[in-house]
């Protein structure tokens, strides 16, 4: 990464700035998209691991986030593959691959990555953002593109991508072994 955009990036995300430049990202995307609940949801959904790459990178930690992303994007497509017709995997609307909502974890992960390393002694940032991972859900009930469970599964997938597969924990411990021995 150049230096110029490291610099930016810590001015941004390590700075007393952060907290304006996060609320504001999410409730500037909640203003522009009043009323129409798929376009908040879309938006956040991005804005949110967006947002938290960008404190990740500033922390020196992008690749680290990267890959959890990456674990929790392939986990909840491959899901939703697996589960092929079953009712569970079935949208309000129609159609399959509703288990669990990719929207909802997506949001639930840089919420959670946001909220721990780059908001923390900031409650009303971290309220604010928690609100932004939940209207993620909200507007894929909303929208009937998925129920509660899909939307509850894609949050708890999102959550545990990021915290159960941070540097130090049991499980990274574990996979760590396992792959040392194969």
């Amino acid at each position: 990464m150049p230096n110029a955009v490291l610099r930016l990036l810590k001015y941004l995300f390590l700075g007393s700035l952060r907290g304006l430049l996060i609320s504001g990202v999410l409730i500037a995307i909640v203003l522009l998209t009043a009323g129409r609940a798929e376009k908040t949801g879309d938006r956040l959904q991005v804005a949110l691991p967006l947002l938290a790459l960008g404190c990740a990178a500033a922390n020196g930690e992008g690749v680290e986030y990267g890959l959890r992303y990456l674990a929790m994007f392939g986990l909840a497509h491959g899901t939703k593959a697996a589960l092929g017709d079953a009712p569970i995997n079935r949208r309000p609307h129609g159609g399959t691959e509703g288990m669990p909502s990719a929207h909802t974890s997506t949001a639930a992960l840089g919420a959670s990555r946001l909220v721990s390393d780059c908001l923390a002694g900031n409650a009303l940032v971290q309220s604010v953002t928690i609100l932004g991972a939940g209207l993620v859900g909200g507007s894929r009930i909303a929208v009937g593109a998925h129920d509660l469970w899909q939307v509850l599964a894609g949050a708890v997938l999102g959550l545990g991508c990021d915290r159960l597969a941070r540097r130090g924990s049991r499980l990274r411990r574990w996979i760590g072994k396992f792959l040392g021995r194969a």
